[in-house]
């Protein structure tokens, strides 16, 4: 881990083209870089330095006090300037130090030789002239920072879109490039100089929620950074719900109850949230019949239920086309709803409700007549309806004796008995077969049905043909025949039939079978012939005349012939013979002759159509036949409107008796004509009388019409007459009152006429508004039939006034509805008996009583004598059902005869008038009602939670609750709309949970507002009050405690840790309340990771203590034991929350404490004393942090001890540890930087007493003083001059010593081996110009001789030395400038050369030159 990053600091970015550069030298090593330490690195892996790579640099204030900026001269500092002590810095091992001293010297050392620091007074000119190379030399640059740990991508990005970009820093301000790298980097791209993450592969959070990277920035300078990045998946509602365990199929019965779960269907959404939230339709039934589309619902759990009756012969096979979608989501920054859908495919089981079925109808089929007993007429076949049953099938007859005879199993019909088509009634036999079904279907009924079955009879030629003596259109064909008698004129021609044959012959066979011939044989065959000669069936038979002149009366009067029926289709019984006898006719030569020439007839008057007058009046004609027969005729036309005569017989008959009418003609005269078949005629008279008949009515003379005032008698005369014959009964006449309504009221004389009434007539007894009564009388002849006719006498009774009202019913009860003000009560009704106008007015009036002011009457009249009393509300009076005591008003009502003389005809009636409730007052919820209930959340109190009661004080009422609004609460705030569907309250007032998402987590507390509504409300207000329902859901335990995110990073210092210090802290809270919400942490594991990646298991490490903040429970891991500060690594520290309720539940996690080894630890000297120190301890870590940003340790403050001599004697040493928020401890070198690039910190720590940094013994510097002085006494205008004449120095001096060190080894090198090719050295250089010249080529050396050959080194001791380097007074430069030259020669130098080339051990241990090479030779 890195460090928090920081403003670039301004020594940093000067500094940044210094470190890029290469000491010169042969033997110098490139600056090396670095990256800060990170958790698990000590600093000497953190910080490589190499001997030279450390140095000293120029400290640059430019925000102290009197301390000018530096010149932008590398190396020179502007006249007067003063500014803090710089730090000096040695390192050695992964070791280093500084000194801050006073301020003298403006110069850093770095890589200087230590010699020259010993004579800083004589060789300051020396040192300037080196300033450039010491400034690039100590120029620091620090690797960039990358900070971020976890970054969020949403799923439903587009290749090629933006998902997150990656930000480090660099102090120095160089610039960065960024690459990622690892397995999951296939799904991303990164712009390696923005950092902006593109997405290269679509993302799945379904497929994997996590990924991880490892991103590596680099600013080209330093080691590439390297860190695992966490990628959060975000979801999008990019799934659809997926049906499981697909397919749907099921069996249904198809009696199944209607409400019947018949399937359960389940869809999962791999979204989460409202996206996972699935909701289920129906959204298409096939087959697509409208019935079908009702016919199943399905539930919000995804059960289908039947919703209406199944039928098999409707539907055998259904298929719901099923929806289930998701609740929505965000998806490409829109909310999305998905869904999917599926078949659910349903077969229904069919059960025995229905009666079997005849397949292929209509049957029919034939057989032979006189086939055997037994042959197969066909077979039925019937099949069970309900097909998925298929119960067996038995057959039967239900027609009663046929020839036919069925099998009851297979349906076969056979012939049970011989066919004989002829005697048939029908050839084709009907057969009703039923089919019955073996089991009693559902209902326990027989299942059963039938069919017709046509049997045609076919015919074989098994008849002969017979004669038959009938008409063939009414031929019953029973009896045969074999004699026939006809008759013909004689002489009659060619060709005429003999007359008064009915001859029909027939053959019962059919078509072909029946067809026969007919001839003629006999005496007098030749005479005729017969007609027709071949008949198909059935015909009739003709014998024509085939020889007239043999057809003769005088010769025979009779003629015989045999008729022959031939059938030639059956040899064996062909033919059938009958006798025809003919008769044969006389012609015509006598006149017909009636026996007397008058005839007195006589006829009634009135004789219907066909009356005999004469039964016959005949003539007589010798001639036989035609000749001898004679036919009547009437002569006179208009006698035969009248009468009529039977042709034949001679019989006179009435043809039209309207015509008969004594009144009008008594006689009638005509002739009668006999005609024979000659048409000779003769005549006699007829003379018809018309006898009288009662066919006449009375007539009445004049109009009866009386006028009488009631009280009095009436009498009156009825006068008529009769047109029938005098003196007769029909016209004798009488008289009789016809029964009548007054009829009884009067009498008449049965014989005059004269009618009277009984008793006085009364006006009020007459119906009639104008006073007639009618009396009618029936005046009658006595003749047979008796007929009459009718009179009405009116009699017109004048009216008195002698009648009083009357009321129709003894007493009247009404009702009304309260406040009708005005309204209609009711009507009272009254009549008085007389019968005008001005007798039978009546009017009405209320008689005063308590009440009777409520209520006003009026009259109508209604008709002659009756009123009708309107009894209303007065307008002005309001009716309170509510305040009433009593529910009624008892009235009396007077009808008053307003024509009467006295007051006395004033007739009463009482009138109860109920007052009714009218429906005007609003429902209401009492309170009881109110009250507040409890349901169990997750669906485990289902159905009813409570009956809600309301009030109606109205007698007629319909209360039907309703649901308003619901709002839900949790821990008292909204909980929006998560509530709305987990109850129902239905118009009863019964409330049901009816949800299986009743969550206590999401809605602790449902408020229904609710109404009651009165459907019978007439007026007013039919709403109650609207009233709240307070619904509080309880908690079970169905959630497990959810660790908060640890964001954090946690370090721990074991040196500086005790028991019961707080190292972490973890948080989780539990969704559900009381102790199931009740959290208690513990500590499952612990685990040591090594460096190495080793894991070492740890017991009773830490300790965890349970605290809480109302819902959120804090965890603080403390120590629990003293921990081993030698260890390095991390502990994995795993945390167990678990609730307090049944069934228990629990969640772990795993929390990373880094440990601070004491390789991090840091000595800072102090000038003050331990009190003082810890005094102002706080002040010093104020600016210690301020300064490095980094939390600060502190593991002891002790008292300083150190025998040496220093310029600067510290008194107390703080030791503490530099640790970052993300496990990043700092060492001294980088300590040093970030104190030294903050003045203010700098400052304010040197004035706290700081002078060393350093995790070494502080060596004392006496000099101090002097080598500041002489600092401060350089002058401005001489640093140009100094700075070449150092160069110069370095120069002439680095050439010398390469010479010397040459000519040293060359004159060694000649004692070696004769094997070296001598030769002459180039001069000026280390060169040679022959091949292996040089001594020391391909010599083999111990590599830990030391050869001497440092340019730098003035002794050992040292470059070896572990004390801190310290920047000399002016003193001690002097003193140590008077030991010589500024790189004096040690005269040990030759004997370790000498050494070295005879293999000898060297006297002391030398810096190891590992860049030696032959070159510098």
């Amino acid at each position: 881990m890195a460090p928090p990053p920081h403003e670039p600091l301004p020594w940093a970015q000067q500094g940044s083209a210094g470190g890029q550069q290469q000491m010169e030298g042969p033997q110098r090593e490139p600056r090396r870089q670095h990256p800060p330490p990170t958790p698990h690195t000590g600093a000497k892996d953190a910080v490589p330095l190499s001997p030279r790579a450390a140095g000293i640099r120029l400290s640059e204030h430019r925000d102290e006090p009197g301390c000018s900026s530096p010149s932008p001269e590398v190396g020179r500092a502007e006249p007067g300037s003063r500014c803090p002590a710089a730090f000096k810095a040695n390192t050695q091992r992964s070791q280093s130090s500084a000194v801050l001293p006073r301020c003298k010297c403006g110069i850093a050392a770095g890589s200087i030789p230590a010699r020259w620091l010993q004579a800083p007074c004589r060789m300051a000119w020396h040192s300037l002239l080196l300033l450039p190379f010491l400034l690039a030399a100590a120029s620091g640059n620090t690797v960039p920072i990358f900070n971020m740990t976890i970054v969020y991508v949403a799923e439903d990005l587009y290749i090629g879109e933006t998902a997150f970009t990656l930000i480090a820093y660099d102090p120095d301000g160089d610039p960065i490039t960024y690459s990622i790298s690892g397995t999951d980097s296939f799904y991303f791209n990164v712009d390696s100089q923005t950092g902006v993450v593109t997405l290269k592969n679509l993302l799945d959070r379904e497929t994997q929620a996590k990924l991880t990277i490892i991103v590596t920035v680099s600013d080209g300078i330093n080691a590439a950074v390297s860190k695992r990045l966490t990628i959060i998946v975000e979801d999008r509602n990019d799934n659809a719900p997926v049906f499981q365990n697909l397919p749907y199929e099921t069996s249904v019965l198809e009696n199944t109850t209607v409400g019947s779960i018949i399937y359960n269907v389940f869809a999962n959404d791999s979204d989460t949230g409202t996206a996972a939230r699935v909701s289920y339709s129906i959204q298409e039934v096939i087959p697509d019949a409208a019935k079908n589309r009702w016919l199943f619902y399905i539930l919000f759990n995804g059960s289908v239920v039947l919703n209406s009756s199944l039928d098999y012969t409707i539907n055998t096979f259904l298929q719901l086309k099923i929806l289930a979608q998701d609740g929505g989501g965000l998806l490409r920054n829109e909310t999305v709803i998905q869904s999917s859908t599926t078949y659910l495919s349903i077969t229904v089981i069919d059960v025995p409700n229905l009666n079997p079925r005849f397949l292929n109808e209509p049957y029919s089929g034939s057989v032979p007549e006189g086939c055997p007993v037994g042959t197969t007429v066909l077979t039925v076949t019937a099949m069970d309806r309900d097909t998925g049953v298929n119960d067996m099938i038995y057959y039967s007859f239900t027609n009663a004796s046929v020839p036919f005879a069925i099998n009851d199993t297979t349906g076969t019909i056979t012939v049970s008995q011989l066919l004989d088509r002829e005697q048939l009634l029908n050839e084709e036999v009907l057969l009703e077969v039923m089919a019955r079904e073996s089991n009693l279907d559902i209902y326990g009924n027989v299942a059963q049905a039938s069919t017709v079955v046509t049997v045609l009879v076919t015919d074989i030629n098994d008849n002969k043909p017979h004669f038959y003596q009938c008409l063939l259109s009414t031929c019953d064909f029973i009896y045969t025949q074999s004699n026939f008698t006809g008759s013909i004129v004689e002489h009659s021609p060619s060709n005429m039939p003999v007359s008064n044959l009915n001859i029909v012959a027939r053959d019962p066979d059919k078509g072909i079978n029946g067809t026969f011939e007919l001839y003629l044989q006999g005496e007098s065959a030749s005479a005729f012939t017969v007609s027709p000669t071949r008949i198909v069936g059935t015909g009739e038979v003709q014998i024509l005349v085939q020889d007239p002149s043999a057809v003769d009366y005088e010769i025979t009067h009779v003629m015989v012939v045999q008729l022959i029926a031939n059938d030639t289709g059956n040899p064996t019984d062909c033919c059938s013979t009958a006798t025809v006898t003919i008769d044969l006719i006389d012609t015509n030569d006598h006149f017909p002759e009636f026996p007397q020439s008058t005839y007195s007839l006589s006829v009634m008057e009135n004789s219907p159509d066909g009356t005999v007058v004469a039964t016959n009046i005949t003539a007589y004609d010798p001639d036989s036949g035609a000749g001898g027969q004679i036919t009547y005729q009437l002569l006179q036309e208009y006698i035969q409107q009248i009468f009529m005569v039977n042709a034949t017989s001679g019989a006179v008959l009435v043809r039209n008796g309207s015509f008969l009418d004594r009144e009008k003609r008594s006689m009638y005269s005509t002739n009668l004509q006999a005609k024979d078949g000659g048409n000779k005629t003769s005549t006699t008279m007829l003379e018809i009388t018309v006898l009288d008949e009662n066919d006449n009515e009375p007539i009445i003379i004049g109009s009866y019409f009386i006028y009488v005032e009631e009280g009095q008698n009436v009498s009156t005369q009825i006068k008529a007459f009769d047109n029938d014959e005098e003196d007769t009964p029909n016209s004798e006449l009488g008289f009789k009152i016809v029964p009548g309504l007054y009829s009884n009221n009067f009498t008449i004389n049965q014989t005059s006429g004269e009618m009277y009434s009984i008793e006085p007539l009364d006006r009020e007894a007459v119906d009639s508004e104008d006073g007639q009564l009618v009396v009618t009388v029936e005046v009658y002849d006595h003749g047979v039939p008796q007929l009459s006719t009718m009179v009405n006498v009116t009699i017109t009774v004048a009216d008195v006034n002698d009648n009083m009202p009357v009321f129709l019913q003894q007493s009247y009860e009404f009702s009304v509805f309260e406040s009708s003000d005005g309204s209609f009560v009711g009507n009272v009704m009254a009549t008085d008996a007389d019968r005008t106008e001005i007798n039978s007015r009546i009017s009405f009036q209320l008689e005063r009583n308590t009440g009777s002011s409520n209520f006003l009457i009026s009259s109508t009249r209604l008709g002659l004598g009756n009123y009708s009393g309107r009894l209303s509300l007065d307008p002005d009076v309001t009716v309170d059902y509510d305040t009433m005591q009593d529910k009624f008003f008892s009235l009396v009502v007077l009808a008053e005869n307003t024509a009467a003389n006295d007051a006395g005809n004033i007739a009463n009636v009482s009138v109860l008038v109920n007052v009714l409730d009218v429906n005007d007052e609003p429902p209401t919820i009492p309170s009881s009602s109110q009250k507040s209930v409890s349901v169990s959340e997750n669906g485990t109190q289902l159905g009813l939670v409570l009956t809600v009661v309301a009030f109606d004080p109205d007698t007629n009422h319909s209360l039907v609750f309703e649901e308003l609004s619901v709002a839900c609460y949790k821990g008292g705030s909204s909980a929006g709309e998560v509530c709305w569907d987990w109850f129902v309250l239905l118009p009863n007032g019964s409330l049901l949970a009816d949800s299986l998402d009743i969550d206590y987590e999401l809605c602790d507390e449902v408020r229904l507002t609710i109404r009651v509504e009165d459907l019978y409300t007439e007026k007013g207000d039919r709403y109650s009050k609207n009233e709240t329902l307070e619904i509080w859901i309880t908690d079970i335990n169905d959630n497990a405690p959810i660790f908060f995110p640890v964001s954090e990073t946690f370090v721990i210092v074991p040196e500086i840790s005790p028991v019961d210090l707080q190292v972490a802290t973890v948080k989780a809270t539990d969704a559900d309340s009381g102790l199931a919400g009740t959290i208690v942490f513990s500590i499952i594991s612990v685990v040591l990771v090594q460096e190495d990646g080793d894991k070492r298991p740890f017991d009773n490490l830490f300790k965890v203590v349970t605290s809480a903040d109302q819902d959120i429970y804090t965890g603080s891991i403390q120590v629990a034991s003293n921990l081993d500060s030698s260890l390095k690594g991390q502990y994995q520290v795993t945390v167990e929350a678990r609730d307090s309720a049944a069934p228990q539940h629990a969640t772990q996690t795993t929390l990373n404490i880094f440990t601070v080894d004491q390789s991090y630890r840091i000595h800072l000297q102090f000038t003050t004393t331990v009190d003082e120190v810890q005094s102002n301890l706080e002040s010093i870590r104020i600016a210690l942090t301020s300064a490095t940003k980094a939390g600060v340790y502190v593991s002891a403050i002790r008292t300083y001890e150190d025998s040496r001599t220093t310029a600067v004697k510290a008194k107390s040493v703080i030791e503490a540890y530099f640790v970052y928020s993300n496990g990043t401890a700092l060492d001294v070198n980088q300590l040093t930087l970030l104190i030294n690039s903050n003045p203010t910190a700098l400052a304010n720590l040197m004035n706290l007493g700081l002078v060393v940094i350093g995790p070494g013994e502080v060596t004392e510097s006496s000099k101090e003083k002097e080598m500041i002085g002489v600092i401060a006494g350089l002058a401005a205008f001489l640093v140009l001059f100094i700075l070449i004449m150092i160069l110069a120095l370095v120069l002439t001096t680095r050439s010398y010593k390469r010479k010397l060190s040459a000519m040293k080894a060359l004159k060694t090198a000649t004692t070696l081996s004769p094997a070296v090719v001598q030769g002459e050295g180039i001069p000026g250089t280390n060169k040679y110009n022959a091949e292996r010249a040089n001594p020391m080529l391909n010599l083999s050396l111990d590599s830990s001789h030391d050869l001497g050959f440092h340019e730098e080194t003035s002794s050992l001791a040292s470059i070896n030395s572990l004390d801190e380097n310290m920047v000399n007074s002016p003193k001690e430069d002097n003193f140590k400038a008077k030991r010589g030259n500024p790189h004096p020669t040690d005269s040990t130098e030759d004997k370790v050369l000498a050494a070295a080339l005879n293999m000898e051990e060297p006297s002391k241990m030398a810096y190891i030159n590992t860049a030696f090479n032959t070159t510098d030779l």
